[in-house]
């Protein structure tokens, strides 16, 4: 049985009541706010009064960040150690490596997804992680951990996971889609929305073709990218966090996103639904790692063990919507995230669902090179091509006609 069919039968064995409700907190427990308890047992203040200020950078949108009535996470995190957080944010993981590579800032913690993990390892761009300061990876479910890209979880801590699919305005579509293929469908032009990165772009369209989201070959990437140029003439934009406001706000008919934002947009907008498209979607895992230039790997070490605590990760897993890989947590959320056929998808879904793999350098190069060929081509150029070309030809049959009046003027006289 492969991960993904586990993360289906772990999923389908909760639906079920599988899982014994877990006894009440243990009394070793710090009550560092009204919502936040954590470990006694460990030592979250020897960093105290030094100073220590920690940059992480984080999805945006992706913690419990005490707006519209959450948690605080960070404050409390601050309030608990004395260490100060620094917090960014990106909109993708090509955004994230691009900032890293180029030295441009220094980085304590950050959230790659898992391809981005193994393209980071084989780059040496991670540090390895010292576990007797992260004891609560052993919270961890087993099937989200020891995945292809760091089987022995060296560099990565699993954050959250969730899933792609599609999410449509029901007011301004007629039927709910049921394949990727309505992206491409030219009755919504100027109305579908396209992610702005090439990895996720690539594996809808990847998808749609019947193809694995794993490119095998140069030449299967080319294929795919043709597809993606094909789509530009019904693209209103290619986005990823802007998706919010356009959704919520009625200025797209569909988008392609992640499941745990779409249980926040449908809540601002009960206009707006979710779907996991037939041809199979992404499964996704998002992690905690430590850049190998971090200058306080031990207090970052920390920061990704309180982010395990079960009170912290219950905050973040509640507020942002995504699905949690600790199961304590998951048994504290309420029946309708608990039960979410979005947030946690069934095996109907799940045995369809493909996982992202680090790709071997050429083929990383050809994708990041079509997706930029993809991206400035103008599908209106070919229009305007032909009106210059029309344009010359007036012009160039007026000089003609110009100069055989001028003929006949000079031979007459």
């Amino acid at each position: 049985m492969n991960r993904i069919k586990q993360a289906a039968a772990l999923l389908a064995a909760l639906a079920a009541g599988a899982w014994l409700a877990l006894p009440a907190a243990a009394a070793g427990q710090i009550q560092v706010t009204e919502d936040i308890s954590v470990s006694a047992d460990y030592d979250w203040t020897r960093f105290a009064g030094q100073n220590v200020t920690l940059n992480v950078y984080n999805w945006g949108l992706y913690i419990s960040d005490g707006s519209d009535d959450s948690v605080d996470v960070l404050s409390a995190f601050e309030e608990l150690t004395g260490i100060r957080v620094n917090y960014t944010t990106f909109d993708s993981n090509e955004s994230l490596y691009a900032k890293m590579k180029s030295g441009g800032a220094s980085y304590d913690v950050i959230f790659p997804s898992e391809y981005m993990v193994g393209r980071m390892i084989a780059e040496d761009m991670l540090a390895p992680l010292d576990y007797a300061n992260i004891p609560n990876m052993a919270a961890i479910g087993a099937e989200y951990r020891g995945w292809d890209y760091d089987p022995d979880n060296t560099y990565s801590v699993p954050y959250t996971w969730g899933t792609t699919g599609l999410i449509y305005n029901k007011t301004m579509v007629d039927e709910p889609p049921t394949s990727w293929s309505a992206l491409w469908d030219v009755q919504y032009a100027n109305n579908v929305l396209m992610f702005n990165n090439s990895r996720d772009a690539y594996a809808i369209a990847a998808k749609k073709l019947g193809l694995s989201l794993n490119p095998a070959s140069v030449e299967e990437v080319d294929r795919v990218m043709q597809e993606l140029q094909d789509q530009k003439a019904v693209v209103q934009a290619y986005v990823m966090d802007e998706i919010f406001d356009k959704m919520e706000g009625g200025e797209a008919a569909l988008a392609p996103y992640y499941a745990g934002d779409a249980l926040t947009m449908i809540a601002d907008n009960p206009d707006l639904a979710f779907v996991h498209p037939q041809e199979g979607v992404n499964f996704f895992v998002d992690s905690m790692c430590i850049p190998a230039t971090s200058r306080n790997k031990e207090a970052a070490e920390m920061f990704i063990n309180y982010m395990c605590e079960t009170s912290v990760a219950f905050a973040n897993c509640e507020y942002i919507g995504y699905s949690t890989p600790i199961n304590a947590v998951w048994e504290l959320l309420d029946e309708e995230l608990k039960y979410s056929p979005i947030a946690y998808p069934g095996e109907d879904v799940m045995d369809k669902a493909e996982v992202f793999t680090t790709l071997p350098d050429e083929i990383n190069a050809e994708l990041d090179a079509r997706w930029s060929e993809m991206k400035s081509y103008d599908e209106s150029g070919g229009g305007w091509m032909v009106a210059i070309f029309l344009v010359g030809a007036v012009l160039l049959s007026g000089f003609n006609i110009w100069r055989k009046l001028r003929k006949k003027m000079r031979d007459t006289y």
